[in-house]
This record gives C-alpha cells, structure tokens and sequence, in this order.
C-alpha cells in the first residue's frame, strides 16, 4: 500500500505524486529475553525478528529512512555511522557529543518534545527508534500497532523496556553492549556494533574505580521532591562501575522521587548532577545551596559535585564515558 492511501485512510492527508513510496509491514514472530538479543536469522541476515519490549516486530531489510526519539537513539545510530539513513530528530536531551557533533549538523529536527503522528509521518520513516515506549503511543509519535498498520517499525531501547520479563533487574554493561549489538543487526551493520562494543569494552576495563567508599545521589531534576537515580538503572550501574555507593540503591526501579528528609539523613558524600538544558547542573547548585534544608549536607558545603550530560545518563553508547568522566571528577575533587 503507498503511503499516500495509508495517510488517507488514517489522517486525511494529501501527499505528492512524487512522494508516494512502498513500506514494508511488521510481521510478528520470534522472541528474545528481557536482554536485548538478535535471533538465528541475524547471523546470516533477514528477515530479523525481535520480541521488543513485548512487540514481536520483523525487519525484513535494513531500515533506510529513521526517525530517532531520545538521545540515546540518535547517538546510538552517530555511533554506528548511520547518520544519512536519519531522516528526523526529536526529543533530544541536550547537545550530541563533541566527536558526533559534525554528523548531527545537517539532521533535521522535527520537534524539541516527542513528534505527533502527522509530524513522524512526514518524515516518511521506515523505523522509528525510541529512547522510552511512552514515545510510542497515541499520545507521541503514534502507538505501535497504528504505526504498524502504516508500514512504519518501531524499535525501543530495550533498557527501556518496562513490563515484567522485559525491563532490566537491574541493568547492566553486558545489557548496554547486547542493545548495540542488536542495533547493528538491526541496521545491517554487524562488524560495526561490534568494534563499537569490544572499544568500549576496553575503555570500561581500563578504568580504575575510586576507592575512597563515597557515597552519592544522582540527581537528575525536580525541585520541590527530587527525581533521583534509583537501584536498577544506568545511573546504578555507572556509579557501581566508578566505585560510589547509591543512597537510593533501595529503590527497586531506574529513577524515582526521593524526598528530601531521607537524602539529608543520608548525607551524601558526593552528588551527581544531571546537566540538562531545561535542568541545568548550574541551576540544582543554586537550589540545593538556597535551600536550608539541604544546605548543610556535607557534599553541598563541601561542593562535592559531579555532572553528567542528560544523554550520557540514560543507557547508551555514551555510559562507559559517563563512567570515566565520574572517577575522573572524583578525583579532582581529591575524593
């Protein structure tokens, strides 16, 4: 079916003759564990098919026209070198990393929040890759049977997968690198995922975890009741991996709101700030040294403070640096 008779059945929209072209569908088969990994068919090619996040979806040929939600997305693809199948951008979390910075100038941006329908549809995508599955709902970029229906696949992160079986408890390095390697299937770029993941594999055991037993908050936003880096998520894993001890490791979920009252009686040797453009490191400094109640905690008097950059937060190709840029901050502070 062309897509000009799909928008018209689904949307009322009306296409040029020369931008009418063939999708191909999903067809459901196959499944794979809550870590991400390729079926017996990616070895040798497609069809591919993958048990995402509890979505049987079937790739029957490289993706060539790709709509990224999330940094994490669009970095993953920089990664791999993909960047002119990427046809539009959404919903990023602050700047691509200086080494990607050149590939992403010419990527057209579709929405500083998550694209609509119509407006994914415009960009006449063969995949869209989400960094979240709220990306992909009625409510975003369309949900996924729709999308479907429409001759456009859909891919989500896995670590961000939230049902039962799938969401990962907790997650790990070996989760991250198993996500790239799905993608570089995914895409038709096996040997590429792979050096990718075997580099930052290195780059991870090359890294000397602080060994002063600090403890740490990730903060990532919030004012008022704090978002926070909890027990089963990247910033868990990062902050295992630099040596630090989560005060929210407890928490059995990938962020959640922590109340002030208990991160004062935890008194955090150090805090990690999540620098995002609508959530500045600059800014949570300001409050969080404003603020009376948190004012006398030691990492506060002390200005023990780590950023982040918000992509580097969330489970991506840019975690094995989050890691080396933690230690390597701890250790200017002389911790």
């Amino acid at each position: 079916m062309t897509r000009r008779r799909l928008l018209t059945a689904t949307l009322g929209l009306t296409l040029a003759a020369a931008s009418v072209i063939a999708l191909a569908g999903c067809a459901p088969s196959g499944a794979s564990a809550s870590a991400p990994s390729t079926n017996a068919t990616a070895a040798s090619g497609y069809p591919l098919t993958i048990d995402n996040c509890g979505t049987k979806v079937t790739f029957t040929e490289a993706p060539q026209r790709v709509v990224t939600i999330k940094s994490t997305t669009l970095e993953t693809m920089l990664a791999l070198g993909l960047q002119s199948r990427i046809v539009g951008t959404a919903f990023t979390d602050g700047p691509v990393a200086p080494q990607w910075k050149g590939a992403a100038a010419k990527l057209a941006s579709l929405s500083d929040q998550v694209p609509g329908q119509e407006a994914t549809l415009t960009a006449e995508p063969d995949l869209v890759y989400a960094g979240w599955e709220s990306n992909v709902t009625a409510e975003g970029a369309g949900d996924r049977p729709t999308l479907a229906s429409l001759g456009v696949n859909t891919y989500v992160a896995p670590s961000a997968c939230k049902e039962a079986g799938y969401k990962p408890d907790p997650l790990t390095f070996d989760d991250v690198f198993s996500e790239i390697e799905q993608a570089g299937a995914i895409f038709g770029v096996p040997d590429r995922a792979a050096a990718l993941v075997s580099k930052q594999k290195a780059q991870l055991q090359a890294i000397t975890p602080d060994a002063s037993h600090l403890s740490a908050l990730w903060y990532s936003s919030g004012t008022d009741t704090p978002y926070v880096g909890a027990g089963i998520g990247a910033p868990e894993m990062m902050m295992k991996a630099a040596g630090i001890t989560n005060v929210a490791a407890g928490v059995k979920d990938t962020w959640s709101a922590l109340g002030w009252e208990s991160i004062v009686a935890d008194d955090p040797d150090v805090i990690v700030l999540v620098d995002a453009t609508w959530n500045t490191a600059a800014s949570k400094i300001a409050n969080l040294e404003a603020n009376p109640a948190t004012a006398g905690m030691t990492a506060v008097k002390e200005k023990h403070y780590v950023t982040v950059p918000f992509p580097a937060g969330e489970a991506g190709v840019r975690n094995v640096e989050a890691v080396a840029s933690i230690t390597s901050q701890l250790a200017k502070l002389g911790l």
